[in-house]
C-alpha cells in the first residue's frame, strides 16, 4: 500500500511540473515595437475661410509592430494625433489631442484644423504661429506607449465669426456693453444692476471681463446681459441651470443659469464671444 502511495505522489508531482511547464511556454512576453514614422501629405500648411471645407492637410504613420514572444501582436493598437506650440513639448494645457482608432492615417479640413488653433491651443489670428506635430501609439489601456518623430509647421489662423453674437451693433459691435447678475454677485437677481460695479469692461468686441467679488454657496448663480434692467436677451450656460463646471465653460445666447465657484473671494470673470466660453478664475 505505502509503495502504491508513493507512486501516485510522484505521479501527482510531475503531472502538476509537466502542467507548470506548459503554463510557462504558452506565456508572451512583450519584446518591444517601432517607433511609428509620421509623414505628412504637404510641408506647408495654408488656412483660408474663403476654402474652410478643403483640405487643409493629411497626416500617415507606419505601424508600430508591437512584437510578442508569440509573434506580432494582435492586440488593438490606438493612436493620439497632438498638436502643440513650437517650444512647449507637448505640455500646453491647450495641446490639442486627436484620438484614432486602429487607422495608421488622418485629414483635416481647413475649417477644423482652424478651430484647433483659435479655440483649443488659443492662437491669435492673422498671425503666424510655429506648432509641431506629433503621433503616439499605444496597446489596450494606453500600454506601451511610442512616440513618432515631430513635424514643425508655421501656420496663420484666420479670423471666424463669433461663436456667439456680442452685444451691440454688427459689424464692429463697438456699442456693445454687458452687466452681471445673479445671487452670487452682490446686488442679487435685482433689475437692473449696480453700476459701474456689476458691469464688465469691453476689452475688444468679442471679449469682456470683469473682478466682483462673489458670494459662497453651493447653489449661487449668475447671467451676463447686455441690456442693464432687461430680461428679454441673456447669456448664460448651453445646458441646464446649474449644470456647468463653475471655473469655466460654453456659454449660448438664452442659456441656463451659470453656477459660480462655491468658495467666496474674489473672481475676474471672462466672456469670450468668439470662443463662445466663460471662465471664473479666483484671484
Amino acid at each position: 500500500m505505502k509503495s502504491l502511495i508513493k507512486l501516485l505522489t510522484a505521479f501527482f508531482l510531475l503531472a502538476v511540473s509537466f502542467s507548470s511547464c506548459k503554463k510557462d511556454e504558452s506565456k508572451a512576453y512583450y519584446n518591444g515595437g517601432t517607433a511609428p514614422v509620421l509623414s505628412a501629405s504637404s510641408a506647408t500648411l495654408l488656412l483660408s475661410y474663403a476654402t474652410k471645407d478643403d483640405q487643409a492637410i493629411s497626416f500617415s504613420w507606419t505601424n508600430p509592430n508591437y512584437q510578442f514572444s508569440s509573434g506580432i501582436s494582435s492586440q488593438d493598437v490606438s493612436y493620439t494625433l497632438e498638436i502643440d506650440t513650437t517650444g512647449s513639448n507637448f505640455t500646453n494645457p491647450g495641446l490639442q489631442s486627436v484620438v484614432i482608432s486602429k487607422e495608421l492615417s488622418v485629414g483635416f479640413t481647413q475649417s477644423v484644423f482652424n478651430d484647433y488653433l483659435l479655440n483649443q491651443l488659443v492662437l491669435k489670428a492673422g498671425v503666424p504661429h510655429n506648432v509641431e506635430i506629433r503621433v503616439k501609439s499605444a496597446m489596450i489601456n494606453n500600454t506601451a506607449m511610442l512616440i513618432s518623430n515631430v513635424l514643425k509647421f508655421v501656420v496663420t489662423p484666420y479670423a471666424i465669426p463669433p461663436k456667439v453674437t456680442p452685444p451691440g451693433t454688427a459689424p464692429d459691435y463697438a456699442d456693445g456693453k454687458l452687466f452681471l447678475v445673479g445671487d452670487a454677485t452682490p446686488g442679487g437677481w435685482s433689475n437692473p444692476v449696480p453700476v459701474p460695479s456689476q458691469q464688465f469692461t469691453r476689452i475688444s468686441a468679442t471679449l469682456y471681463e470683469i473682478t466682483i467679488p462673489f458670494n459662497a454657496g453651493s447653489d449661487k448663480a449668475y447671467l451676463a446681459l447686455p441690456v442693464n434692467g432687461d430680461w428679454t436677451v441673456k447669456y448664460g450656460f448651453i445646458g441646464g441651470n446649474k449644470a456647468n463646471n463653475a471655473d469655466g465653460d460654453d456659454f449660448k445666447m438664452g442659456g441656463g443659469d451659470i453656477l459660480a465657484p462655491a468658495a467666496s473671494g474674489n473672481y475676474k470673470i471672462q466672456i469670450d464671444f468668439q470662443r463662445g466660453k466663460f471662465t471664473a478664475k479666483k484671484l
